[in-house]
């Protein structure tokens, strides 16, 4: 198979993927939990969000690893403020992205990169896309088998 040509990639290891779960839907809940860990200085690289079927809005985001304990704390009072079911964690994760010209014009990308990276066994634990970016949180010792997988599916510039 002839392999399609890509910008770059790019990954980030060291993360914790939080998700603050099952708040009733309403305007201004990513803009509460972010903005809160924003005042403290606590960077956020990685962020989905979705509405379910039941009406309750998940966000998802990952955080520096050595945040992640302060992150938990703030999300203590945000939790209550906007009714979210659950905070929960996860440590040892880190990104893969691909990045290239205009992916919104160039179909199958991104299902190429998932299924390279499920022929190598890596699980895709949350998925965010632009209109020339494509990243993944995957477990963070899986990182090098990512790149590698990357680097047999896609040409990249010399």
């Amino acid at each position: 198979m002839k392999k399609v040509r890509i910008g770059g990639m790019m990954h980030s290891s060291g993360l914790a993927m939080v998700g603050v779960l099952a708040m009733p839907s309403r305007p201004g809940l990513a803009g509460k939990i972010l903005s809160t860990l924003g005042e403290h200085s606590i960077n956020v690289p990685f962020i989905v969000q979705i509405v379910d079927q039941d009406g309750h809005d998940h966000v998802v985001f990952c955080v520096s690893s050595p945040d992640l304990s302060a992150t938990l704390e703030l999300l203590q009072d945000v939790r209550h403020e906007v009714q979210a079911k659950e905070v929960v964690h996860e440590t040892n994760v880190g990104t893969v992205s691909i990045f290239g010209p205009d992916f919104r014009q160039r179909p199958g990308i991104a299902g190429q990169m998932f299924a390279a990276l499920g022929r190598v066994g890596i699980n895709i634990k949350a998925i965010s896309t632009s209109m020339s970016t494509i990243t993944c949180v995957v477990q963070g010792d899986r990182i090098r088998d990512a790149l590698k997988a990357l680097e047999e599916t896609f040409e990249f510039p010399c």
